[in-house]
């Protein structure tokens, strides 16, 4: 590959693949130049050092991951509907990277010691989904919720053993659906407002 011709996007497809090849310790940009067959520098030239190249790693593969949760976030569905829909969403994404990808789900664990950066801007992107469809139930008289945001970080904590990667160890356990539909319950009890019935999980057969 000529260098002039390689973009940041190439560079991010083969450093995740080095990453999977090689683990985290030792994944080098030298390695990523060689499985494009450029030159270092060429890699350098689109990410300044070794950490900013796994902070972009990192964030592409979060995004990735997650696509599709904004959409839900956005969508004009009645917001306890919604919300229990995100987060079932968002446990399945997390659960299928761990199960189907394991080795670029290990690497991302490590990433994620080393590059808080692009871990928290991500988390704050989902934080602020749950915001708006909280915002939404507000004016729609569903939720009570004196300050969204401020709600919305709490639905991301109390929710946190289904979405953590320190928890991954746990999401293939007998009785881990059980488990979320029960949080996700209490969760939109909390959220109701008074006369308003929270959605309730599919009974499990």
């Amino acid at each position: 590959m000529a260098d002039s011709a390689l973009t940041a996007e190439q560079i991010l497809r083969a450093a995740e693949e080095v990453l999977r090849r090689y683990g985290p310790s030792k994944a080098t940009v030298v390695d990523v130049a060689r499985a494009l067959g450029v030159s270092h520098g060429s890699v350098y030239r689109h990410f300044a050092t070794k950490a900013a190249l796994r902070a972009a790693v990192t964030s592409n593969w979060l995004e990735r991951a997650h696509a599709g949760l904004a959409e839900i976030a956005e969508s004009d569905t009645p917001a306890p509907q919604r919300l229990h829909e995100w987060l079932t969403a968002l446990f399945a994404a997390k659960r299928r990277k761990a199960f189907e990808d394991p080795e670029m789900f290990a690497t991302y664990q490590s990433l994620e010691a080393t590059t808080s950066e692009p871990v928290l801007a991500h988390i704050e992107r989902m934080v602020g989904q749950l915001a708006r469809i909280l915002t939404d139930g507000v004016a729609a008289g569903q939720f009570t919720a004196a300050d969204p945001l401020v709600t919305a970080r709490a639905v991301w904590d109390a929710t946190d053993r289904f979405h953590n990667p320190v928890h991954s160890g746990s999401w293939d356990q007998p009785g881990v659906q059980d488990a979320f539909e029960a949080v996700c319950s209490l969760v939109l009890a909390g959220l109701a407002t008074a006369g308003t019935e929270p959605r309730r999980p599919p009974r499990r057969r």
